[in-house]
């Protein structure tokens, strides 16, 4: 019978037990590559486990290791800092009574596991006990009770991961908690660092939850410092308790929450753990972080003078909050959170509102910031404050962004019309999404470049990437990365970070700055697989009046002042590839040499750059596309509007090793003999005979 091959964690399980049994030994700590040299000679690599992992410079089999070891710090077993490791008298007690390196790695695992089903309960607990002012200290047991927490398996993980003022909690006579079994040189180390602060264990230095709780409270009060603009939603189903119009006729809104204990401050984390215990059942984990960031956003984000923002029936209300949130109880409808608004009279079409604005109504969340905006929802107060006997608004601003005309100077800088420029930029304006295509060499890139630049007004507002056939959703948009861990109990391991792409960097850009333009350079855009890199974002390049929930992101709206301009390389064939969905969203526009404004390029860019050139370059060129058949195989004047082209030899130089190579290609295989076809010296014995030869086959 075959025996199943070890995996690579449970190697990883006598190593970690190995390692603490060292440490156990080692009074003073070790440095944690000194430690795994250590177990390494006990316990040696496997083959598969040898594999060096790029991201950490470390092996699959260490990897695995420091990932165990980060579970011993949750369980208050082992103590990081700077390098160098520590175990704790709670890791000799726990090494005795589970003598076996199963059971041994399942107490860390445990720990583990308890954690990660209560992370809201630990990061509130973090805030709190860093909220303890030096001098003071905090009953661990209110704490547990506070946070829905463990009593023991809270007092190990403060023992061990040891965050902000982890030393101020105590046992409720103001000394080391027993359940971490702290032994005389750890209880002399803890009373140092209490005396230092002048803690006796006294309870005139003990400070209450309640205490801390306002201290978090503060801090997030200063979160949302400065006027803010939000929108809330009015569910259809709101109006069986409350009369859509109740809010605006009485001067309120308000956010159904179904929480009893909201009394007084409470800062997010604690949100998170009343949410958390309260709808366990009932919501999913993305529902509860929703529902909790909601409540956090009009209990301690919003402000008196903020603006507020809902729509119903078509209207958008706009408003301005005008007092503190209160609690209301309703006998049947529960608990609501409810805050005093001073609405306008008049209301306004949602259907000339920004683009912005109407994605955000669309969106699912029931408090949306809108502070971004803030300057259009200003300008939407502004029209919608007429006063009492007026019940209309004054006329809407012009929304979105405007687009700079083409001038004359930008045409002459770029050798092209005015009257093309200006088809660019109101195909931009109309569509938002444009592609130039071609042959190689037509110049795409570069006009992409610098009429994006125009229209944005600062070079910083144009951002270029480049498609290629690896190029993925993760690269564009947003996708976990490998990295070394640097700090925590996870430090030296190899863990993922969540990285946004070029193209998330270029919406917040966007957002930040809404009255510029920005735009973003896709070269190559159909050397990728557009429908795997763009994902989602089909719908809002088409729709973006509605936000999207993107894979890693979730609900998206794109801003208005986002454009997009494509290259393709008609060359290849693969421009025949674009599915029908994205040619809907953009607009196209070829530049082929043999049409404006890419016809009469190179003669003009020849005129102005080298006038006094001894031969008809341009003749030439154009010579040479009428033998070339194909139209999307014509070469473009790129390659000759180079200085070096002009220098002695530089024609025959770049004939030879740029043109003719692309020739070859597009002719391999059919016989055709490229050099006396194409070669500079046939195409200069045709333009030197008469025009009706100029054009025909060589002899």
């Amino acid at each position: 019978m075959l025996s199943t091959p070890p995996t690579l964690l449970s190697r990883a399980k006598p190593r970690l037990r190995r390692a603490m049994e060292i440490l156990a030994e080692e009074r003073d700590g070790l440095h944690f590559s000194e430690l795994w040299q250590r177990v390494l000679a006990e316990f040696p690599l496997d083959p598969d486990e040898i594999e060096v992992r790029q991201a950490t410079d470390q092996s699959k089999g260490e990897n695995t290791w420091m990932w165990q070891t980060s579970d011993c710090v949750l369980a208050g077993m082992l103590v990081k800092r700077d390098g160098v490791w520590s175990a704790t008298h709670l890791a000799r007690r726990r090494l005795a009574e589970n003598p076996g390196p199963v059971e041994f790695f399942d107490v860390a695992k445990q720990a583990f596991s308890y954690w990660q089903a209560h992370r809201a309960g630990y990061a509130y607990a973090a805030r709190l006990c860093g909220a303890v002012r030096p001098g003071h200290w905090m009953d661990l047991g209110e704490l547990a009770a506070e946070t829905g927490l463990d009593r023991s398996r809270l007092a190990a993980w403060l023992w061990g991961t040891r965050p902000k003022g982890w030393h101020r909690v105590l046992d409720e006579n103001g000394r080391a908690p027993e359940e971490i079994h702290a032994d005389s040189r750890e209880l002399a180390e803890l009373g140092a660092l209490l005396s230092g602060e002048g803690i006796g264990g006294g309870t005139d230095t003990r400070v209450g939850v309640k205490d801390a709780k306002e201290v978090l409270a503060a801090e997030d009060a200063r979160r949302g410092s400065g006027q803010n603009a939000w929108l809330l939603r009015y569910d259809s189903w709101i109006e069986t308790f409350v009369d859509p119009l109740e809010w605006f006729d009485e001067g309120f809104c308000s956010l159904q929450t179904d929480l009893d204990k909201l009394t007084g401050p409470v800062s997010s984390e604690e949100l998170a753990v009343l949410v958390e215990v309260r709808y366990a059942r009932s919501l999913s984990r993305r529902q509860r972080a929703r529902l909790a960031r909601d409540l956090d956003r009009f209990l301690n984000l919003m402000h008196p003078n903020d603006h507020v923002a809902v729509a119903h029936g078509g209207k958008l209300w706009l408003g301005t909050v005008t007092g503190d949130a209160e609690v209301e109880h309703h006998a049947q409808a529960g608990s609501w959170l409810r805050r005093p608004v001073q609405w306008l009279s008049v209301p306004l079409d949602q259907a000339g509102l920004p683009e912005e604005l109407q994605a955000a109504v669309a969106s699912e969340q029931n408090v949306v910031d809108l502070t971004q905006l803030l300057d259009k929802v200003r300008e939407l107060a502004e029209a919608a404050d007429v006063g009492p006997e007026e019940d209309t608004p004054k006329a809407l601003p012009t929304p979105g962004v405007t687009l700079p005309e083409p001038d004359a100077a930008l045409a002459e800088d770029l050798l092209v019309t005015t009257e093309w420029l200006e088809e660019v930029r109101s195909l931009l304006a109309d569509r938002k999404q444009l592609i130039f295509y071609g042959p190689p060499g037509t110049g795409k890139t570069y006009l992409a470049l610098h009429i994006a630049e125009h229209l944005a007004g600062d070079r910083r507002a144009v951002k270029l990437v480049q498609f290629h056939p690896s190029y993925s959703y993760e690269d564009f948009i947003a996708g976990y990365r490998p990295v070394q861990q640097t700090g925590g109990p996870a430090q030296g391991t190899l863990g993922f970070e969540l990285r946004e792409g070029p193209f998330l960097d270029l919406v917040a850009a966007a957002k930040n700055n809404p009255g510029t333009p920005h735009f973003l350079i896709v070269d190559e855009i159909n050397r990728a697989n557009l429908a795997k890199v763009f994902g989602e974002l089909y719908f809002v390049l088409e729709y973006r009046t509605r936000p999207v929930d993107l894979l890693y992101k979730g609900e998206f709206t794109m801003p208005s002042n986002v454009f997009i301009i494509g290259t393709m390389n008609t060359a290849d064939r693969s421009i025949a590839l674009v599915d029908a969905a994205m040619r809907r969203r953009f607009a196209f526009l070829p530049l082929h040499p043999d049409d404006e404004p890419t016809r009469d390029l190179l003669a003009a860019w020849i005129a102005r750059e080298h006038p006094d050139s001894e031969e008809d370059v341009a003749a030439l060129h154009r010579t040479l596309n009428a033998r070339i058949e194909d139209k999307d195989f014509k070469i473009g004047p790129s390659y000759l509007m180079r200085d070096s082209v002009y220098r002695e030899g530089g024609l025959e130089r770049v004939w030879r090793t740029s043109i003719l190579p692309l020739l070859e290609e597009h002719h391999y295989g059919d016989g055709t003999d490229v050099v006396r076809r194409y070669g500079l010296e046939a195409i200069r014995r045709a333009v030197a005979t008469a025009p009706a030869a100029a054009t025909g086959d060589p002899e």
